[in-house]
């Protein structure tokens, strides 16, 4: 009997841990499993080349037999989508007459990175892009949205001047004050160790008054009344 309930501890607790794993494993790794990560937007200047970042997290290995992407272009958020790459077993970038053949992949499969380049960017290329991405067995199509500014020339620079003469102020102030600070105090002191020898000086000078007393009394008492 005792062998017997032994062994049922044993299972239930063996039943118990691989619960306990499975709802890890759910918790985990949820049926919405896929998330696409872009920043909201992203500033180019006109002319230059721009990397336009898109990467995506998954509970399941990337299989590149079932793995799919696209990337689309709007000019605003109510346009057509235009699909200017996408994969299916391989990189393929599609003709468009906007981009020509300025957009290359620039990310890693093997580390989920989709991420593309835009060479010579020029002001048409403003707009919203669309990174889509389906890794089986992820049952849904993850979607991430960034737009992408262009500038004809980058912005001015913020004048700090202000902030500069402020902190000047303030630490000038700041200065200030623990130097007065610090001369208060060293004048209290010394007019503490003043005070100080004062009082040493006449508790010395007491001594010496009253020693002297002494003295004078002691002789006074030592005269003989044939000697007055």
């Amino acid at each position: 009997m005792p062998i017997l309930l032994h062994f049922g501890k044993t299972q239930w607790a063996s039943a118990l841990k691989l619960s306990c794993v499975a709802l890890m494993v759910f918790l985990a790794c949820p049926v919405n499993s896929m998330d696409v990560l872009m920043p909201p937007q992203i500033l180019a200047l006109n002319g230059t080349n721009v990397r336009i970042p898109c990467t995506f997290t998954s509970c399941y290995k990337l299989d590149p037999s079932k793995f799919a992407m696209n990337w689309t272009y709007q000019e605003t958020s109510n346009s057509t989508e235009e699909m200017f790459m996408t994969y299916k077993n391989k990189i393929t970038p599609l003709k468009s007459n906007r981009f020509e053949d300025r957009v290359i992949f620039s990310g890693n499969l093997d580390k989920n990175d989709l991420s593309i380049t835009i060479s010579d960017v020029q002001l048409t290329d403003e707009g919203i892009y669309n990174c889509y991405v389906r890794n089986p067995p992820d049952r849904i199509l993850g979607h991430g949205i960034i737009q992408v500014f262009i500038l004809t020339e980058l912005p001015p620079p913020r004048d700090s001047t202000i902030a500069v003469a402020i902190g000047a102020s303030v630490g000038g102030i700041l200065a200030l004050l623990i130097l007065s600070m610090v001369v208060v105090k060293c004048i209290r002191r010394h007019k503490n160790q003043e005070l100080i020898s004062d009082e040493q000086k006449m508790e010395e000078e007491g001594k010496a008054d009253g020693e002297g007393g002494t003295e004078e009394a002691t002789k006074n008492l030592s005269l003989l009344p044939e000697d007055m």
